[in-house]
């Protein structure tokens, strides 16, 4: 060998060794097995004298991946495929690492195999990323149960598989019963103690063939599978006594919890995980108005068959005013409480009647929620919006999207495919999730407001306070904006409660680095407290009531600031 080839020999197995990979040529022939590179000792081998034969190092791979291991091999000797693959080798002590082997054959001139070369490379600490990762997409954090996201996924399959066989069963939403004012009380690490007791008792109860899923923060979902309707009402009272009949030990000591449930049957009732969740969450709300710590199935009477009539002409409206443009924005100031300056505008969906008058979101957006439409409109809203700040370089837009949406990958896909390489117009879209919506899926949320962050998008928590957000919630969500909920500006003049929580909220925002944004504020006194407590942004009727007239295009007053010297402030007069 030339000193030349000596030499790029030596930087070679210098690189491998540097890189910690173990090369290896294995001679078919004789069934040598010759390494080069690393210490063995990287792979839990120390003596690579154990492995010097392929026979020997076969039998150190884990006996579930010797098959795959094989068929690859054999594709890339017969066919030419490329050898490639990932498996488990057994160490000294029996523990299990993860290696990447990629490798090639080498023929003799007669075409026969003569040895095949390649590289080792340890990667237990990436396969343990991806299993953490893989962890989080599916299952819940706090209780190792499914999230929501697979939980929909279990019952669509579960759903599939009834309405081929005809199997009963139910999907039960049991919610923990005033856990936001056991939250306020004692803090949320007893909240989180109560929720993982309950899980517990949960998996306990279900049998094996039931499915288990946290849905939200106070929320869990059953999947009972072959049970009749009698037999649901049955298991939903079980759990009720199960939960309720023994306190719960907490660090402040023991806590009585109770749970409320709604329930439907498929294939009955309903004939989409969607449908199934959304109707036994009816039936909860239902059990709730009953008093809570009771069992409500979901039924179908005469009246709510009327309403369902009425709620599918009015789907029918909205689908007609999508296809003829009539779905609008009326634009609403969010405005600098020093300056008084406009710092954005929501957009808030407005749809133009047949007869022109203009209807409020809040007047068919629900409806379009329990249809199942809510996704399709949330698309034409992020394309409106997306479209309006293309056209208007100077203008920064705010919009509300659905729960739901905050789990959608086909809506996040979308909004990859229209912001992608425009930094510029990402900047100047702020997208706003309600809190409520946001509580249901923590770690599904933070993905998704991760996601849109990533794009160069700012992101609001809407009606901040009216769920039960954490500290630990908050450490959660990366959210760049907080929006507190209208109902604690009101009548915050004659309320020292609403004083006092707006206080509170404020001071939570800012311990996160987040800025504030006041809703519905209407008189300069609101907005004079607002001010003194030290909210950011201010928006409500007091600063321009919502228009579908674009105000950029238009020569909009701004009020002029004045100091209310009995209210020691200052305010937009």
């Amino acid at each position: 060998m030339s000193s030349d080839r000596r030499a790029t020999l030596r930087h070679v197995l210098a690189a491998l060794e540097g890189a910690g990979d173990l090369a290896y040529s294995w001679d078919l022939g004789r069934d040598a097995l010759a390494w080069h590179g690393a210490d063995a000792a990287v792979f839990g081998i120390a003596d690579p004298v154990s492995i010097a034969t392929g026979r020997a190092f076969t039998e150190r791979i884990h006996v579930e991946d010797r098959d795959v291991r094989a068929s690859l091999l054999e594709g890339h000797v017969v066919r030419g495929e490329t050898f490639e693959c990932e498996y488990r080798l057994l160490g000294d002590d029996g523990g299990v690492i993860w290696v990447q082997d990629r490798g090639s054959a080498e023929f003799d001139a007669k075409g026969r195999l003569k040895r095949v070369v390649g590289v080792l490379r340890h990667v237990t600490d990436r396969k343990a990323e991806e299993r953490r990762l893989e962890l989080l997409a599916n299952y819940d954090e706090l209780t190792g149960h499914f999230n929501r996201g697979r939980l929909k996924q279990a019952l669509d399959q579960v759903l599939s598989a009834s309405l081929r066989s005809g199997a009963p069963g139910a999907y039960l939403a049991v919610d923990i019963d005033r856990l936001s004012t056991i939250n306020d009380a004692f803090g949320y690490e007893v909240a989180d103690q109560i929720i993982v007791e309950i899980a517990r008792r949960l998996d306990r109860y279900v049998r094996h063939s039931d499915v288990i899923g946290r849905v939200g923060g106070n929320r869990f979902g059953i999947v009972l599978t072959n049970c009749t309707q009698e037999g649901v009402a049955t298991a939903a009272e079980k759990v009720i006594a199960l939960i309720g009949q023994v306190p719960i030990a907490t660090r402040v000591g023991p806590v009585y919890a109770t749970v409320s449930i709604g329930g439907a049957n498929f294939p009955d009732q309903a004939k989409t995980a969607y449908e199934m969740m959304t109707r036994a969450e009816t039936a909860l709300a239902e059990a709730k108005r009953a008093g809570r710590d009771c069992f409500t199935p979901y039924r179908l009477v005469e009246s709510q068959r009327r309403q369902h009539r009425v709620d599918m002409a009015l789907g029918e409206r909205v689908h007609d005013a999508l296809k003829t443009n009539r779905l609008v924005f009326a634009y609403q100031p969010v405005v600098d409480v020093a300056s008084g300056a406009v710092e954005y505008h929501e957009c808030l969906l407005r749809m133009i009647a047949e007869d022109g008058s203009i209807v409020p979101a809040s007047a068919f957006v629900p409806v379009i929620e329990q249809l199942g439409f809510i996704r399709l409109l949330d698309r034409y809203v992020l394309e409106l919006a997306v479209k309006e700040v293309e056209h208007h370089p100077g203008v920064t837009l705010g919009f509300n999207i659905s729960g739901f949406t905050a789990s959608d990958r086909a809506w996040l896909r979308l909004i990859v495919s229209l912001l992608k390489d425009k930094p510029e117009v990402a900047r100047r879209l702020i997208v706003e999730i309600t809190e409520t919506a946001a509580l249901h899926d923590v770690q599904e949320s933070a993905r998704f407001v991760r996601a849109l962050k990533d794009l160069g998008c700012r992101v609001a928590l809407d009606d901040f306070g009216a769920g039960f957000t954490s500290l630990g919630h908050l450490q959660v969500l990366p959210v760049d904006i907080v929006k507190i909920d209208g109902a604690f500006v009101r009548r915050l003049n004659d309320s020292y409660d609403n004083q006092v929580f707006l206080r509170h909220l404020v001071g939570l925002a800012s311990g996160f680095g987040l800025v504030t944004v006041a809703e519905c504020v209407e008189t300069a006194s609101e907005a004079v407290i607002l001010r003194r407590e030290g909210v950011r942004f201010l928006q409500g009727y007091y600063y321009g009531v919502p228009t579908i007239e674009k105000p950029w295009l238009q020569r909009a007053a701004v009020r002029p600031l004045v100091v209310d010297a009995n209210l020691s402030g200052v305010a937009a007069s």
